[in-house]
């Protein structure tokens, strides 16, 4: 299959792009622009959004088994949360960590309302919010942002499950947060959870356990995985960042995990805990220092997007004046060179 490059989509949102997803058959694309989910062709040609969100729209991802969007959406009093109460001049009385499901067959026009319309139902992260509620936010928790749907580890095919990483404090003066740390779970059963938003009143509706924790072990990062999505080809989940600060560590940008083997308990550095844990891959570059295996890359935490036979879709963001836009462009993976750009 042919795909379009060079993308463009602008005019969305109050802040820049946090995700974008396709379709099983790629006929639609699907793009989070903080406060606003928007579907066009793959043209780019915009068909509809759903506004109104009052909390960060974040990573975002396509579930081949339902036909619809899960995205991570979060209320939180920190400097992301007080930045999107600025923008939108409204703001959530409490912390609240939610899986947004967009039945996103009913977008069929712009501007349609994520509370009124029907086209929206969250789920409450409780495991997320006490990590984030406890003193200090414990490992650095500072939410959770990246999402994909992939096997168990360890497993080739099988059951697809929803998994979601923490977004993780930039802090260079402590040690036990330099892991990411991703949930996994089974939605199978997860309708009788949902709920529709309700930003007047945030409900506490789902899961109270986990069907997995791993922690990978990069160096500390800003914010945590920004991105996380599952290539079928290689098994690997790809997990795009913002680069850490922490000068005992390459600080990369990209990095893939590597859920094709089973999770082994480890106990970890600098937290003295006992945890299961996944490896990262040994592609794109290794740190001779740290041993840490990753790569510089650019893009992808802004959106990303694994199109089967190596390609990829990545968005590059820009701003225009007081618009927000992405260009969708073309790559393919190589294990030796990393992601490479298409030529149209």
């Amino acid at each position: 299959m042919k795909y379009a490059n060079n993308i463009d989509v602008c005019g969305f949102g109050h802040s820049h792009v946090q995700g974008i997803a396709v379709d099983k058959n790629r006929e639609f694309m699907y793009l989070s622009f903080t406060t606003e989910l928007v579907k066009t062709d793959m043209t780019g040609k915009v068909l509809g959004s759903v506004k109104g969100l009052l909390g960060h729209l974040g990573c975002i991802a396509y579930n081949y088994d339902n036909g619809k969007v899960y995205g991570t959406l979060e209320y939180k009093d920190d400097e992301i949360g007080k930045g999107i109460a600025h923008s939108t001049g409204k703001a959530i009385s409490r912390n609240a960590f939610y899986i947004a499901c967009f039945d996103v067959e009913k977008i069929d026009r712009i501007g349609m309302d994520a509370e009124k319309d029907g086209v929206m139902t969250t789920v409450f992260m409780h495991e997320v919010y006490n990590d984030f509620s406890t003193e200090g936010h414990i490992y650095g928790s500072a939410g959770m942002d990246g999402t994909t749907f992939a096997p168990a580890p360890g497993q080739k095919d099988g059951k697809m499950h929803l998994y979601v990483a923490y977004g993780i404090y930039n802090d260079i003066n402590r040690a036990d947060n330099d892991y990411q740390i991703v949930l996994r779970y089974d939605i199978s059963d997860w309708d009788k959870y949902a709920q529709p938003l309700n930003q007047d009143n945030v409900h506490t509706s789902g899961p109270e356990k986990y069907d997995g924790k791993y922690f990978i072990y990069t160096g500390n990062t800003t914010y945590g995985v920004q991105n996380l999505e599952y290539d079928a080809d290689t098994g690997y989940m790809f997990a795009a960042v913002y680069r850490g600060s922490k000068p005992e560590f390459p600080n990369y940008s990209m990095f893939a995990f590597d859920r094709t083997v089973s999770p082994s308990v480890e106990m970890l550095r600098g937290i003295e805990e006992e945890h299961e844990t996944l490896p990262l891959a040994k592609v794109f570059e290794c740190d001779e220092k740290t041993g840490i295996y990753g790569s510089r890359f650019p893009h992808g935490s802004t959106g990303m997007i694994s199109l089967g036979g190596g390609y990829f879709y990545m968005s590059e963001p820009y701003r225009n004046e007081d618009k927000f836009g992405t260009v969708i462009r073309l790559y393919k993976y190589d294990e030796k060179q990393g992601f490479v750009k298409c030529e149209d």
